[in-house]
């Protein structure tokens, strides 16, 4: 069985005496399997719904009502950085080495934390950025004013600064205020989702990258968080009555794809919960699907952390209180993608024009290795065979395959009408000879 952990994060003041809770701790770092333990915490953080991230070395917490962002150290279970930014930070969401920023000003701020570069992009919203969902090649962002932009993230990364960021798409089907967002990790520009909660009481399943929304589901009162299933098969809704919701999207009546009965413009209601949470609890603030997606785990505004067993539906399991509003749950993926350096330690952002150096540690042994990187690493100036390559690139002209297809098609156009045109003359010939030889 493989170790699974998650992140909690609780925010505003205690909500009763309890003397087991560690004092000032604001995020706890839980195990899930094979046993339920709290194997650290982070003090010093009240972060709110949509600011908290993780990477396998770092976690970043935007402060409530605040520019400031904490940086923790997950192998030294300490505070590392406190990072300040031009305006007060209402969401997060992480990329590799790269988190993005959504600012109340409508901003999304990019901050590379290997080398400090910040980029900032106009406020395309009109309010405050409440939610981010993040590929590796796009962000999504929902706003208080009811829109969702998809942002292009090589375009956002450009380090060409007379660049201007605008989003790719713009998707406008709520009528009220973008709660929460989740997008699927298919990079297939047919198949991908993203699932979009909003104060109107209505979930949007859309395919981002081309802009369409595929379903609309109803519910009796507003999401208040949703997430998806890790294969993108189900997505879990939690709504401000208390009411948990599962939508199965390819079941017997499959809402999406080519089994789908119905079309794409009609809404679906949705009125069957699966599950309701503890009146004492509170409705789910926050949500988080673990890697196999059987287990469910829930925040609760009165310090709960519920577990749901999806495969059985069965009623919640409490597995802790911390005395606290409970505002983030993000859980740790036990089975990280390979990478070839480890951020140490994080570099503060900063604006403007200036030379970056990239500072990390590489995550793998060279010693004993015989490869291009080492002996560029060893040598003095540019290898030698570096340096032929480099010179060979430059004399050989540029392929184009594009145009050299389209000149092939051309010059077998032309062959074919040349060839027309000489068995064209040669019948004409043939005849004349043929008439002369019988006049004679």
């Amino acid at each position: 069985m493989l170790a699974e952990s998650y992140l909690v994060s609780v925010s505003g003041p205690p909500l009763a005496n309890n003397t087991a809770i560690p004092k000032d701790a604001g995020i706890y770092e839980l195990t899930l399997h094979p046993s339920y333990a709290t194997t650290n915490t982070f003090k010093r953080s009240t972060a709110p719904r949509n600011c908290l991230a993780a990477s396998d070395t770092h976690i970043f917490a935007a402060q409530d009502e605040k520019s400031t962002v904490h940086v923790y150290s997950r192998s030294k279970g300490s505070q590392e950085a406190l990072v300040t930014f031009p305006e007060r930070i209402s969401s997060v969401a992480l990329l590799g080495d790269v988190l993005f920023l959504g600012s109340q000003e409508g901003r999304v701020i990019v901050w590379e934390i290997c080398t400090g570069r910040q980029a900032t992009t106009p406020a395309c919203h009109v309010q405050a950025v409440t939610c981010m969902a993040v590929t590796p090649y796009h962000l999504v962002t929902g706003s208080e004013d009811s829109n969702l932009h998809v942002w292009s993230v090589p375009r956002l990364l450009e380090l060409d600064s007379t660049i201007e960021h605008e989003p790719m798409q713009t998707l406008s089907n709520h009528r009220a205020a973008v709660t929460s967002l989740a997008v699927g990790h298919s990079v297939n520009p047919d198949t991908n989702i993203c699932v979009s909660g909003s104060r109107d009481k209505s979930c949007v399943v859309w395919n981002y990258q081309l802009g369409v929304a595929l379903r609309t589901l109803l519910f009796p009162s507003f999401p208040l968080c949703l997430c998806l299933d890790p294969c993108a098969r189900a997505i879990y809704v939690s709504s401000d009555d208390g009411s948990l919701y599962a939508i199965e999207l390819f079941a017997e009546k499959a809402l999406l794809g080519p089994l789908s009965v119905e079309d794409s413009s009609m809404a679906v209601q949705v009125s069957s919960a699966f599950g309701a949470t503890p009146r004492q609890a509170g409705p789910a603030s926050c949500m988080a699907v673990n890697y196999d997606g059987t287990i469910l785990i829930s925040g609760h505004p009165q310090g709960q952390v519920l577990r749901w067993d999806l495969s059985s539906r069965a009623d919640s399991t409490e597995l802790t209180n911390l005395n606290a509003s409970i505002t983030n749950v993000v859980f740790i993926s036990p089975l990280p993608a390979p990478r070839p350096t480890r951020p140490v330690t994080v570099i503060k952002p900063f604006l403007g024009s200036r030379t970056y150096n990239f500072t990390s540690q590489l995550d793998s042994e060279l010693a004993g290795e015989d490869t291009r990187f080492s002996r560029m690493l060893s040598s003095k100036g540019f290898p030698s065979d570096v340096l032929e390559q480099a010179i060979i690139a430059f004399q050989t002209p540029a392929e184009d395959p594009v145009g050299d297809q389209e000149l092939r098609k051309e010059n077998e156009e032309l062959w074919e009408v040349v060839n027309e045109q000489r068995a064209l003359q040669k019948r004409t010939l043939q005849r004349y000879l043929e008439a002369r030889s019988s006049n004679a």
